[in-house]
C-alpha cells in the first residue's frame, strides 16, 4: 500500500489577514473556514484568467492550512507571498501529512468538496491511503488533476469544469483572474471542454485527437475502456483518432 499522498505538499497559513489576503487571490470562497473546521477547493489563476495551481484550503480546527501538488508548490508559495504585500500572512512548510480514502471517513475527516465519490480527505498523523483506483473516478466523472488534464498557465476553470466541481464561486468578490473567468460565464459559449471519450485502445497521455484530419484535442488519463478528452465541441461528432486509436464522445 502507497504512503500518504506522496505527490502533495502542506504549507501552513498563519497570521490575522491569512484568510482575508487568500479569499482576494483565489476562485472560490473560502471565508467560511474563518468560521468553522472546513475543506475548500480552489485555484490561482494568471491575470489572464489562465491555470497556475489548484489546492485544498483547510481549517483542521487547529491548523490553517494548503494542502497542494508537490510539483507546483514551490512556485505557488512564490506566488502568494508576493501578492501578500504588507498583509499579516505567513507560508510554511508543514509536516503534516494527508491521508484519503472511501467509505465511512474517521474521525476529523473531510469530504473531498469536487465529488462525492472522491471520497475522504485526513490531515495529520495519518495512515496509508487505501488502494483506489483514484484514475477510474476520475474519468468516470470527468475530475481533472494537475499536470495532466489541467496544464499550468494554459487551462480555464470553466473549459475544464471547476464550476461543476465546487472550485469557483461567481458571487464572491475579485480576485486573480476573475474578470476572463465570470466573461466566459456569462457572455461567451465555450467551444472547448473535458468530455469522457470511449477508447478503443490505451494511447500515451496527452496523445493528439484528429477529427477528419484535423486537429481536435488531446486525449488525457484512461480507464477501463474509457478517457478524459479535452475536445473542441464543433468537431466531436465526426470520426475521432488518438494515434491508431478511435473515440467516441459519451453521451
Amino acid at each position: 500500500m502507497d504512503h500518504p499522498a506522496p505527490t502533495r505538499r502542506i504549507i501552513s497559513l498563519t497570521g490575522k489577514d491569512a484568510l482575508t489576503c487568500l479569499q482576494g487571490l483565489v476562485s472560490n470562497d473560502v471565508m467560511p473556514l474563518s468560521k468553522a473546521p472546513g475543506l475548500v477547493w480552489t485555484a490561482l489563476l494568471s491575470p489572464q484568467g489562465k491555470y497556475l495551481a489548484d489546492f485544498f484550503v483547510v481549517n483542521t480546527g487547529s491548523d490553517l492550512l494548503i494542502d497542494l501538488p508537490a510539483a507546483l508548490a514551490d512556485s505557488t508559495v512564490q506566488r502568494l507571498g508576493m501578492y501578500r504585500l504588507r498583509a499579516d500572512v505567513t507560508l510554511t512548510p508543514s509536516a503534516i501529512r494527508v491521508q484519503r480514502g472511501l467509505g465511512t471517513p474517521p474521525a476529523g475527516a473531510f469530504a473531498d468538496p469536487r465529488h462525492p465519490d472522491l471520497g475522504w480527505r485526513l490531515y495529520g498523523d495519518v495512515g496509508a491511503d487505501q488502494a483506489v483506483d483514484w484514475d477510474a473516478i476520475r474519468v468516470t466523472h470527468l475530475i481533472p488533476e494537475s499536470g495532466i488534464e489541467l496544464v499550468p498557465g494554459d487551462s480555464y476553470l470553466l473549459e475544464t469544469g471547476f464550476d461543476r466541481l465546487h472550485g469557483v464561486d461567481f458571487r464572491k468578490g475579485c480576485y486573480v483572474g476573475q474578470e476572463v473567468t465570470a466573461r466566459m460565464k456569462h457572455k461567451t459559449e465555450l467551444r472547448k471542454g473535458l468530455v469522457r471519450v470511449r477508447v478503443s485502445a490505451p494511447v500515451p497521455v496527452g496523445t493528439a485527437i484528429l477529427s477528419d484530419g484535423k486537429e481536435a484535442g488531446t486525449l488525457w488519463t484512461q480507464a477501463g475502456g474509457f478517457g478524459i478528452a479535452y475536445l473542441r465541441y464543433d468537431r466531436s461528432q465526426t470520426e475521432l483518432m488518438a494515434g491508431p486509436t478511435t473515440l467516441s464522445v459519451e453521451a
